[in-house]
């Protein structure tokens, strides 16, 4: 996920302040890692810079004055592309999983351990989603399904890659 295409996103909604937006986007994306400050206004600084937004409000604070943001039209197309531009299919070509299942293969290490104790993982954040599917409104079920059919995925391919472990050991030349 692009963080700041997000927060890009989240001010066509309406004008805010930074801190409005990092509570926004804790609420919506940032269940398992809410987003720091610096980031949300490194982000508002490069909007600025780049035409993307303007300030339309400067107040007093605490401490520095209180800025609040606008998209611009240029912002807009952004957040349009981006919307609208598929992900690529193959971002998850490169994940820990394989490589880790593939680095056991390749030096003699125990794979099944591998997969055995992901497996066990999965099950267990699979058993927290479903429980907080049960009291979620809709765009929490949006995310929580998204998350468990990624994570039936993996389970799926952990248990074809268990069945072959054999074969795999020997093209990746690793010890039986």
């Amino acid at each position: 996920m692009s963080t700041s295409s997000v927060l890009l996103s989240l001010l066509e909604r309406s004008p805010a302040h930074g801190y409005t937006l990092k509570q926004d986007f804790d609420l919506h994306f940032g269940q398992r890692r809410p987003l720091a400050f610096g980031q949300v206004y490194q982000s508002l600084a490069r909007f600025e810079r780049d035409g993307l937004a303007e300030v339309v409000e400067v107040g007093p604070g605490a401490g520095p004055e209180r800025k609040r943001y606008q998209i611009t039209p240029d912002g807009v197309t952004v957040v349009d592309r981006w919307v609208y531009t598929p992900q690529d299919p193959d971002v998850f070509a490169t994940s820990s999983l394989f490589a880790r299942v593939s680095v056991a293969l390749m030096s003699g290490r125990l794979a099944e351990s591998v997969l055995d104790e992901q497996r066990a993982v999965h099950m267990e954040r699979m058993r927290a989603l479903q429980q907080q599917r049960r009291g979620a409104g809709p765009a929490e079920v949006l995310s929580v399904t998204y998350e468990l059919a990624h994570l039936d995925a993996d389970l799926r391919w952990i248990e074809d890659s268990g069945k072959r472990l054999d074969a795999l050991r020997a093209a990746f030349g690793g010890a039986s």
